[in-house]
């Protein structure tokens, strides 16, 4: 099994910035694409981003397009995403996840899940 573990969430201002780490373990990683999705109590989940094996096929919700950046580095099985000009609705947690057999993948159907990562931004 692949096993994703997230980090780099804390509390920030609002307009500030935080990058936010998922470290894989497993074989596939390189092989896998890979999303960030975030999670609030009471509500569904919802979609951040998506990256390619590669580092191509890159996807953003709405939501987050011109504030996020995702990226990966396979050479040291890490995922990346850089959260810039930040919002109080933005607060929740960020979790990473990976697909089992997709090199690009645009969808909620992933098959790794972390445990996430807090992020809290203030006013």
């Amino acid at each position: 099994q692949v096993r994703l573990v997230e980090s780099g969430g804390g509390l920030v201002q609002a307009g500030g910035s935080l990058r936010l780490s998922c470290a894989a373990s497993g074989r596939t990683f390189s092989s896998n694409a890979m999303g960030w999705f975030r999670q609030t109590p009471g509500k569904q989940r919802e979609f951040v981003g998506t990256i390619g094996s590669s580092g191509g096929s890159i996807y953003y919700a709405d939501s987050v397009k011109g504030r996020f950046t995702i990226s990966r580095d396979n050479a040291k099985n890490m995922m990346y995403l850089q959260m810039s000009s930040l919002k109080p609705e933005d607060s929740a947690v960020y979790i990473c996840a990976a697909h089992a057999t997709a090199s690009s993948y645009l969808g909620f159907q992933y098959d790794y899940w972390g445990q996430g990562t807090q992020v809290t931004v203030s006013s």
